[in-house]
């Protein structure tokens, strides 16, 4: 046993030392990307690095700000955090003649806020009295998100895909939206409604949700691009890559977050339906989705997701399997191509970039906590290696025009510090806050007896952590005030209703009276449940 223990020494002394080496230097990648944007491009949304200026690209919201807010906390910035959070709450306005993505405006600015509103307490915020279910960030996420609404008054409930933040839905919008447009707002907008007590956001989301689930085709699957308004496929190739992903990752992930067991049966019937017809030797192919006969044999790098989404539910193996596949693609070029021919093992025309997209690397940090395999670990070194040697210009990482020959291209995405280098650091920071597994926590809530940051933290698609147990404190408090006054009303005898009108917030009961404190337990996933007992 001695013997066993002084061999694994030098192991672990190697392990910390990567770590170590490897956080220093994500973290320097960071900054310098971070600060390229600072003096050459805020306020406009994106850096162009190979210009050092900046540009709008999803609304002139200075997007990149937003995005990166989590991850300077995460990076452990506390004080560049308060600064930028209050530049934000005095800076940006949504009441602009802007026509903006409503799912790109949803995953990066409602997601980025609402994720920076409940690590505030974390970052040393001085937060206001009744956090986490208030908060100048909340009112901002809830400012953005009630631009997004008219877009979903459709017959279906599905959403257009554009939306103008001042005047809504353009009458000559197109009605033609892809799935992930659909079906990706369960976790942003749940997270608002439980946490303003306005439910109006998720049900918008959960009938979405249910129009998009009743248009599956006989065989299980659904296609890429969807008409909102008749609700007639467009496009039927079906697959797990561009245009569909994220929609399956909600599916999961908001049934985690909000202990949803239809949501989750919803996603085991889509997984049965893609293995069977798209399953090709640990690869993922697009089929027609009536018939499942091959419509594109191609890998999309958007699909690297799937090996991180498979451990969320326990399928280690195949998820293993497919990451290996994938993590040939790199070893291959450097970096992800967009669309890679399965059969002929290349690159596929027009379709050659490496935007510096982080779903590898999300499923290297999943898998790796899942696993320990130090194989994950690996592929987290070769993408700094790959990103610093081809991307790193003067001014910030530029997006990789072609893999083959590694011409750079003027664009860094703000998705490069919201999910790249986020995934990249939490892979190799296993101490990090947001691993935490239940053995810390704080008390906040507008009582202070709500159980928070215990973990269990749910990413949206843009790799903002959100924390479930947030949701279960806000809307319990709700719940409460709501049946305090429908006591009060009753002892009144009044037959009143005490519906809330849309938008209307619920006023705090006149008369307060003292309550049995608050009494819960921390368990998996980070729910917070009450104890009934």
């Amino acid at each position: 046993q001695k013997k066993t223990r002084t061999r694994s020494l030098p192991k672990i002394c190697a392990g910390l030392l990567i770590f170590s080496k490897y956080e220093g230097r994500i973290k320097s990648m960071f900054y310098h990307a971070y600060n390229s944007y600072l003096e050459n491009a805020y306020p406009y949304d994106e850096l162009r690095p190979l210009t050092c200026d900046g540009q709008d690209t999803w609304g002139s919201f200075s997007l990149t700000l937003i995005d990166a807010l989590d991850t300077l906390l995460i990076l452990g910035n506390h004080s560049e955090f308060q600064r930028v959070a209050t530049l934000l709450q005095d800076t940006v306005d949504f009441d602009t003649d802007v026509n903006a993505s409503v799912f790109e405006t949803n995953i990066r600015v409602v997601g980025g806020l609402l994720s920076a509103h409940l690590l505030s307490k974390q970052a040393g915020v001085d937060v206001e009295d009744g956090w986490p279910c208030s908060g100048p960030l909340l009112r901002l996420a809830e400012d953005a998100a009630r631009k997004l609404l008219p877009a979903f008054h459709t017959p279906t409930g599905m959403p257009y895909g554009t939306v103008n933040l001042l005047r809504g839905v353009n009458p000559t919008e197109t009605p033609v939206t892809c799935t992930a447009g659909v079906g990706t707002f369960i976790l942003e907008f749940s997270t608002l409604s439980r946490l303003t007590g306005d439910p109006v956001f998720e049900d918008v989301a959960r009938k979405a949700l249910g129009a998009l689930w009743k248009t599956r085709s006989d065989i299980g699957l659904v296609g890429n691009h969807i008409d909102v308004i008749t609700s007639k496929w467009v496009a039927q190739d079906a697959g797990i890559g561009a245009g569909v992903d994220s929609y399956f990752e909600y599916l999961v992930k908001g049934a985690i977050m909000l202990q949803d067991k239809e949501l989750m049966s919803m996603f085991h019937e889509f997984d049965k339906s893609i293995k069977n017809y798209t399953k090709f030797d640990d690869w993922y192919l697009w089929v027609q989705m009536h018939k499942g006969t091959v419509s594109m044999p191609v890998f999309q790098s958007l699909e690297a997701f799937w090996p991180g989404l498979q451990s969320m539910i326990g399928d280690i193996d195949s998820a293993t399997r497919t990451f290996h596949n994938y993590y040939t693609v790199w070893r291959q070029f450097g970096g992800l191509p967009e669309f890679y021919s399965i059969p002929q093992g290349y690159t596929v025309d027009k379709r050659e970039g490496y935007p510096l997209r982080p779903e590898l690397i999300e499923s290297a940090m999943y898998l790796y906590k899942a696993t320990g395999d130090p194989t994950f670990l690996q592929l987290g070194q070769d993408a700094v290696e790959s990103i610093e040697k081809i991307s790193r210009v003067k001014c910030g990482f530029a997006s990789v025009k072609d893999v083959r020959d590694h011409k750079l291209d003027n664009r860094m995405e703000s998705f490069f510090l919201a999910e790249t280098i986020k995934y990249l650091y939490l892979l190799f920071d296993p101490d990090n806050f947001l691993h935490n597994n239940g053995t810390t926590f704080e008390l906040g809530g507008p009582r202070g007896d709500c159980v928070l940051g215990a973990g269990g933290y749910i990413f949206n698609t843009e790799a903002h952590p959100l924390d479930p147990a947030a949701l279960h404190c806000c809307s319990q408090v709700q719940d409460e005030r709501s049946e305090l006054q429908d006591i009060l009303l009753s002892f009144m005898g009044s037959t009143e209703s005490i519906a809330l009108k849309p938008g209307e917030r619920r006023k705090a009961p006149v008369l307060s009276c003292p309550v049995q404190p608050f009494s819960a337990r921390f368990a998996v996933l980070g729910q917070v449940l009450r104890d009934k007992t």
